[in-house]
């Protein structure tokens, strides 16, 4: 039927879908320009506005449309046989529909209601719907809200509010690094290694280089060059690629945040982090209390709790786990709690296998949680009372992992051992572990000032702000094939 009407409008030589319309204002400008109007009022102002169909009333001699703009904004638009003459409210009646874009031209005035409207005395199809749009009374599925999110924007203002938190909390991001001296730059996407972090990566082909090329995991070893480099806050804001699981907190493509800082540790890059995640809170809700997509409300201000890992697991195990307990003592604590672990696992392993079982879902109130076995961060710097720990942090609210940060390993030796030592894992099937990577290890070598690191992901960042999982703060999230 829809189509019908497009190709009945083509028939009368009207096009459907106009290159241009003489829109004069945006609905929000009519509606601001005139609030706090009597009903039955005229303005004798002309104006030309459109909207996409939301609600459609065709009441014999008077037509009543609700145009509503993409943010949000709705007007009422009025036609008439007086207005605009027999033949045109009959095309109207007769080929528009719910979800058209129409223009409208005419006075603005108040109904006898009292509903800001404009009369028209002019109208014309700016979009023609061939689809039809939901039933509006009814939910969309969450398949749907993520498959056809253009759909999910039309017709929930969540789903738009969400979208414009993104770009607010971003924007927030970006304003209060760049107030700390902070300088944004781009790294590579596409690597000849794979680094920076422990993940499967893609893999793709360049037939100008004939090589094979990565999807890049992480973009740190670019950054820490930029520091080398004498550019001392860095920091970007981009997306990172893993060929992984894809769950209620995990997409194989995501955004990240990645930040370093001369002379800074991981101590400061817990201020900052801290910083960042409450700026974001105060301009997206006015202060550090967000709401949840379920109307709870959660204060991130005040001080956030600091624990260990150790200290963690010891709590949760019930008994004490420290960096010096045997890797058999640790592996019977795993059994005893039916935490799943591997041969290969070292004790660092088992225990950080311990804690992400046992202990991450509890942390609600945002929680950093400090010195990690060194053998599972090997991009950090030994931690410097306890050479078997390292100077690294994790950030978790409400149960899911925020952010991580270092105290960097700029000894380009001991990094040098590290990063083979991760390759030798390689040859054993491990599929993960970063390559030695030559050119980064040179850049080390001419010198990285002591530093602090970190990175926040961007989807998660949005979850904690909103409650929402993390196929809702992305606009278009990577789905299978329909």
């Amino acid at each position: 039927m829809r189509r019908a009407k497009r190709a009945a409008m083509l028939d009368d030589g009207i096009d459907p879908y106009p290159v241009v319309l003489p829109r004069t204002h945006t609905l929000s400008e009519v509606r601001d320009a005139h609030q706090g109007l009597e009903p039955d009022t005229s303005t004798g102002e002309l104006v030309g506005v459109a909207g996409r169909v939301m609600n459609l009333r065709n009441t014999g001699k008077l037509c009543f449309a609700e145009l509503r703009s993409g943010d949000g904004t709705s007007l009422q638009a009025m036609l008439s046989v007086a207005s605009v003459g027999v033949e045109e409210l009959a095309r109207w009646k007769a080929r528009v529909d719910l979800g058209d874009h129409v223009f409208v031209h005419g006075e603005v005035i108040t109904s006898r209601r009292g509903e800001l409207s404009v009369l028209a005395d002019e109208w014309a199809m700016a979009a023609k719907s061939v689809r039809p749009l939901p039933v509006g009374h009814k939910d969309l599925s969450e398949e749907t809200r993520v498959r056809q999110r253009y759909v999910d924007l039309v017709m929930r203002s969540q789903a738009r509010d969400t979208v414009r938190n993104r770009a607010t909390a971003v924007r927030a991001l970006r304003h209060t690094l760049h107030n700390r001296g902070f300088l944004e730059v781009e790294t590579p996407m596409l690597q000849l290694l794979q680094g920076g972090a422990t993940a499967r990566p893609f893999v793709t082909h360049s037939n100008a280089l004939d090589t094979d090329l990565f999807l890049r995991i992480a973009p740190e070893l670019y950054l820490k060059r930029a520091v080398v480099g004498g550019i001392e806050r860095v920091f970007e804001i981009n997306r990172n690629f893993r060929n992984e699981g894809i769950d209620s907190t995990h997409s194989p493509e995501f955004a990240m945040l990645e930040a370093y800082e001369a002379y800074g540790s991981y101590d400061t890059m817990a201020e900052l982090t801290q910083t960042l995640v409450m700026d974001c809170a105060r301009e997206v809700y006015g202060s550090t209390v967000v709401t949840h997509a379920d109307g709870s409300e959660h204060d991130l201000g005040g001080k956030w709790r600091e624990i260990t890992l150790f200290g963690a697991v010891s709590e949760a195990v019930g008994e004490e786990v420290t960096p010096d307990t045997p890797e058999s003592e640790l592996r019977r604590i795993a059994a005893r709690h039916e935490v799943e672990i591997s041969d290969s696992d070292t004790a660092g392993q088992i225990a950080l296998e311990l804690f992400e079982k046992l202990v991450e879902h509890n942390l609600i109130e945002p929680t950093f949680v400090r010195d990690y076995p060194i053998d599972v961060r090997p991009l950090t710097r030994a931690h410097r009372d306890n050479p078997r720990l390292a100077e690294a942090w994790d950030l978790y609210v409400f149960g899911v992992e925020l952010a991580t940060a270092y105290s960097e390993l700029v000894d380009p030796v001991v990094q040098r051992e590290r990063l083979e030592a991760q390759s030798r894992l390689a040859h054993r099937g491990d599929d993960q572990p970063m390559p030695v990577d030559e050119d980064f290890l040179r850049a080390l070598e001419y010198g990285m000032p002591p530093s602090g690191g970190m990175g926040m992901g961007i989807d998660r960042l949005l979850m904690t702000l909103t409650g929402l999982g993390i196929r809702e703060t992305i606009l278009f999230p990577l789905l299978r094939p329909e």
